[in-house]
């Protein structure tokens, strides 16, 4: 097995919460911005939507980085048929927040390795499941006040006092829910020769 030192490994993500996750398993890594339409297409399941669209932001830098292990991977929130979405502001934050009060969420994050030397692919979808507490508006606004998250799917961060808003959380790793599934990264790289220990 070779080392991840040898290959160079590529992050199709702007996205702060993806790089620090990915910086637990590899010292080593670029990231680079795939800037691809993340529109969902007509009758489009969500967790074929998380799929599509990290299979999409790998492959969008393959010309760039044509010989790299290029990790790509998109969130999709959903409650019952509606999608979360990243609020942006604190009023649409705290609306959705309080349309999930009670409610069971499911974040699909799709994740792709793309070895863009051999156009070797590998791509999953990982699902995570939380169910919201019964929180009052005055909590809801407190949260919000306390850390406001309007670039997270969702509107919060489970990774910090987002923890509050849940009753329950369940899953396979709890890295699927701030956006990268390290688990099953680690699974991939493994395929592709890179050893994380």
């Amino acid at each position: 097995m070779t080392h991840h030192s040898k290959i160079k490994i590529v992050l199709a993500s702007s996205s702060t919460y993806r790089k620090s996750l990915l910086s637990k398993i590899l010292p080593d890594f670029e990231s680079a911005s795939p800037n691809i339409d993340e529109s969902r297409q007509a009758n489009e399941a969500f967790p074929q939507l998380a799929q599509r669209l990290s299979i999409e932001k790998a492959k969008a830098l393959s010309v760039r980085f044509p010989n790299a292990l290029i990790i790509g991977s998109d969130q999709v929130a959903q409650i019952g048929t509606k999608q979360l979405s990243k609020p942006e502001n604190a009023n649409n934050c705290f609306q959705q927040l309080q349309s999930c009060q009670g409610e069971t969420a499911y974040f699909h994050t799709g994740l792709c390795i793309l070895n863009s030397k051999t156009g070797k692919l590998q791509s999953a979808v990982e699902c995570y499941q939380t169910r919201f507490r019964s929180l009052t508006d005055q909590q809801i606004r407190h949260y919000i006040t306390l850390e406001p998250s309007f670039d997270c799917a969702g509107g919060f961060k489970m990774e910090g006092l987002g923890i509050a808003l849940f009753e329950k959380i369940q899953g396979n790793d709890p890295n699927i829910l701030i956006g990268l599934p390290l688990i099953k990264l680690i699974d991939m790289l493994n395929k592709e020769g890179v050893a994380v220990l």
